[in-house]
């Protein structure tokens, strides 16, 4: 087989995964995750458990050591056998405080402690740049086993590792949403999977009845190799199994990338009953053939073939070379899917807890000040850099580092990376574990992993002898017993702060945040302080999803509009939803910046945490009835304060129209009795005629809107629907609004392409509205040089109309009365009228069957037109041709 024909192969298999993780995000965008949260695709997607490492190295270890490569199967087994307790109540967990990473667990636990979750994910790092060098040197070697020569071009390589990054970037950092799923990497994973399974199964029938006799006969030369005097490194080692066997089944919570798969990705819990049987099945299928490789491949094979490539020598030795290239993608498969999960879930760690840290501390503001101008592009930008930089040190190591020491790095991997295993389950059980002792286990046990382990694996320190005791069992033993003995002792002497009991009791008796969170009073500056978050929460997640949060919030509370009251179970549901895209710690740092949140004292604390364990049954009976009551409450008192306001509003009102009628009126009488005299001239009779005309016209506008407002809100008023582009409507309004005269030059700032769109509406009641909103920004936009932006959509079955000026906006206080008929904000002297416009506005867009609301958040005033794609009880058999 030629090597530009493999190239071609591997292309094309990248072109398809390309076209399934593309496919699977575009399905999810649009709500339809069928395929993607199916337990068997969940299942598959643990697969990344299975690397090069295990793919190439399983035969190679079990040709030197015989049956010792089981070990780094059972570790993941006998854990998923029992994720009816543990893995279900870690999944339970993470998905409720919206962690995104195994650093950001640990750091939660530990009272939202970034510098925690920083040290651990350089532990992660560290350990997982050698293993990501490996799956980058097992393509190069697989791809070399084809070449003439088994010389790999050196630019390859590069390209390898580009095209790695290019796709974890565009499948892992598409957007910021509210959790840390990728449907497109998982269901590609899952497909590469198959591959690799259904690659390493063909060349073990292959091998036992193509090259071999049967099972008998594999079986009697396995028998004979177990019997070699040379093969000494297959007796079976007590200590170094349990050794192995414990750090495989601590790898497959704390890998980061297993972590991701297994923890961040599902839904929820219920996957893993599917998973808890199949994914063992998955790995006894994987290792069903090793041995049979491995012996057949000694006994075939020159002894200068690396055994790690038995896999592929095989194949090519015999001329099956369809065979090969099923195997070699088997292999690409195995080390592409680590590498990409692996970028995306360390990026996610160094992103929140590295970079984004660093970028709040350069753009620190004080408390009740409003987040940095934008979020998503520097979060999004340092998740993209962070995969770069972890791949291209995945490549330096594997072009520099150690291509020596690299056979060993799985082993060294998952021993650095058990460190993190007390802290964790620590933390799940024991609420009296403290972040001091979190700090000292990890911080020790890594220390001594980094001694005894790392550093040995790459010739830097030499092998220490411990009498007969396997080296690897010793540093396992040493490092974890140390870990453990300091994560509990200094637990013990030490004192968890506010924060952390309330994460404990959280975490250990698996209840939401909330229930376990000090219930303050909001404070008086509440509405300026939930318009503060509303502008953070835009800038991470965008306007509308931040907008459908608040809006959630305020109807959970029994309130109009976008602005819930700043209470500590709004502000612990907020925080989860950020901790989703930034990670918990950073969530915690921006709310307690923004919001001003005020610290627990430990007296107020331990009367909580005391009340939640003795009454928690308790609580749950009566969690509902005193929402309710709560809810109720405030709506009473929100409609009596409102109804408080009206009266007096009601009361200005008709002093107003009062006002506003009897003046054109007396007007009219006094020269119309003017008119009367015989001895005016003509000049004057010309002008009291007009003054005439000019208050009559007036009275007429004001019984206009009078009646408008009578008729819209009685239901009687006639729709005209018909076809219109509301780029005319909106230039028709401009126009209208400028004839007028009334009020300063206004800019107007459109994007006229984008208004380019057909609606089914009455257009001239939607020119009324667009009319007013116009001429109110004229009137009222309190700014040197007011600006007015029209922005049109369409989203979800509607066309949106947004209107803002640059002005001050509307205070929070004032938000709900803005569309009452006797509610007006300004002096009425100051632009003249009966103030009815907002209210008319609002009756209007409810016949055409949409709405208008006010948007807070913005820098001016700012409205919202949402319009149906079709008016109410316009159905299609009267539809305009």
């Amino acid at each position: 087989m030629s090597f530009d024909t493999l190239v071609f192969a591997a292309l094309v298999y990248v072109g398809l995964l390309f076209v399934v993780a593309w496919a699977a995000d575009r399905a999810a965008s649009r709500g339809r995750t069928r395929w993607t949260e199916r337990p068997i695709v969940y299942t598959l997607s643990l697969s990344v458990y299975c690397t090069a490492w295990t793919f190439y190295g399983a035969v190679g270890y079990a040709s030197r050591s015989g049956l010792e490569f089981v070990t780094i199967y059972l570790g993941p087994t006998v854990v998923l056998a029992g994720s009816w307790w543990g893995l279900r109540r870690l999944v339970r967990v993470a998905k409720m405080h919206r962690v995104t990473s195994v650093a950001d667990l640990i750091s939660a636990r530990f009272g939202k402690s970034n510098p925690l979750a920083a040290l651990i994910t350089l532990i992660s790092l560290v350990a997982a740049t050698p293993y990501l060098a490996l799956q980058l040197q097992s393509i190069s070697l697989s791809f070399a086993a084809f070449g003439p020569g088994d010389v790999l071009p050196g630019p390859l390589d590069l390209w390898v590792a580009a095209g790695l990054s290019v796709f974890a970037i565009l499948f892992g950092t598409r957007n910021l949403a509210a959790d840390e799923r990728h449907h497109g990497v998982v269901m590609a994973i899952a497909v590469e999977a198959v591959v690799k399974l259904i690659a390493f199964v063909a060349l073990g029938v292959w091998v036992i009845w193509g090259l071999a006799g049967g099972p008998a006969d594999v079986i009697g030369r396995i028998a004979a190799r177990a019997a070699d005097p040379d093969a000494a490194g297959w007796m079976l080692r007590p200590d170094r199994w349990t050794a192995l066997i414990a750090v495989s089944a601590a790898a497959i919570v704390t890998l980061p990338r297993m972590f991701q798969v297994l923890v961040i990705e599902p839904a929820d819990e219920t996957p893993l009953n599917s998973a808890a049987w199949a994914f063992p099945a998955y790995l006894m299928a994987m290792s069903l053939f090793v041995l049979p490789i491995a012996v057949i491949g000694r006994e075939m094979l020159p002894a200068e073939v690396s055994p790690d490539l038995y896999v592929l020598h095989l194949p090519l030795s015999q001329g099956a070379n369809g065979l090969a290239l099923l195997v070699f993608l088997g292999g690409l498969s195995s080390a592409t899917s680590m590498v990409i999960i692996s970028a995306i879930a360390l990026a996610t760690m160094i992103s929140n807890h590295w970079l984004v840290p660093l970028y709040l501390a350069l753009k620190r503001t004080e408390p009740g000040d409003a987040a940095p101008a934008s979020l998503r592009s520097p979060l999004l930008i340092s998740r993209r850099f962070a995969i770069l930089a972890v791949i291209g040190a995945g490549a330096v190591y594997q072009a520099y580092g150690g291509g020596q020491a690299l056979a060993a790095m799985g082993t060294v991997a998952f021993v650095g990376v058990a460190q993190l295993l007390p802290a964790m389950l620590g933390g799940l059980l024991w609420r009296g574990a403290t972040r001091l002792g979190a700090y000292c286990g990890i911080t020790a046990g890594s220390a001594v992993w980094l001694a005894l382990v790392f550093l040995p694996s790459l010739g830097w320190v030499p092998d220490i002898n411990w009498g007969g005791v396997d080296a690897l069992a010793a540093a396992v033993l040493i490092s974890l017993g140390l870990n453990v003995a300091l994560f509990v002792g200094v637990s013990l002497i030490t004192l968890p702060d506010p924060q952390e009991r309330l994460q404990a009791l959280s975490f250990v008796h698996a209840v939401a945040p909330e229930a376990a969170a000090v219930s303050t009073p909001p404070r008086a500056d509440g509405a300026a302080r939930a318009e503060a978050l509303l502008t953070l929460a835009r800038r991470i997640w965008g306007g509308d999803e931040a907008l459908r949060f608040f809006r959630a919030e305020a109807e959970r509370q029994g309130k109009s509009g976008f602005l819930p009251d700043v209470s500590a179970g709004f502000l612990s549901r907020l925080e989860r939803r950020l901790a989703g895209a930034v990670g918990t710690a950073t969530a915690h740092a921006m709310l307690a910046q923004v919001a001003g949140q005020r610290p627990t004292s430990m007296a107020e604390l331990m009367a909580v945490a005391g009340e939640a364990q003795r009454a928690q049954e308790r609580a749950r009976r009566l969690k509902d009835d005193s929402d309710e009551l709560a809810r109720t409450a405030r709506s009473l008192q929100e409609a009596n304060d409102r109804l408080t306001a009206l009266s007096v509003q009601k009361d200005a009102f008709l002093g107003q129209i009062s006002h506003e009628l009897r003046t054109p009126m007396t007007s009219v009488q006094a020269f119309s009795e003017l008119l009367k005299l015989p001895d005016i001239s003509v000049e004057e009779r010309t002008r009291f005629a007009g003054i005439i005309h000019e208050e009559a016209s007036r009275l007429t506008r004001l019984l206009d809107d009078l009646l408008d407002i009578s008729v819209l809100e009685s239901g009687r008023a006639r729709l005209s629907p018909s076809v219109a582009n509301l780029h005319d409507i909106i230039s028709r309004a401009i126009e209208a609004s400028s004839a007028l005269g009334r009020g300063r030059a206004l800019t107007i700032d459109r994007d006229q392409p984008s208004e380019h769109l057909m609606v089914l509406t009455d257009a001239d009641r939607l020119l009324q509205v667009l009319i007013n909103l116009i001429g109110n920004a004229r009137k009222y936009c309190d700014v040197a040089r007011p600006v007015l932006s029209i922005r049109a959509q369409q989203h979800r079955g509607t066309t949106q109309i947004d209107v803002m000026d640059n002005g001050a906006g509307i205070p929070p206080e004032k938000q709900d009365l803005i569309f009452e008929k006797f509610s007006r904000l300004n002096d009425p002297s100051r632009a003249g009228g009966a103030g009815l416009g907002l209210s008319i506005s609002r009756e209007v867009m409810t016949v055409l069957g949409g709405s208008i609301t006010y948007l807070p958040g913005h820098e001016g005033a700012a409205f919202r037109l949402v319009l149906p794609h079709r008016p109410p009880g316009f159905g299609d058999d009267n539809a305009p041709a």
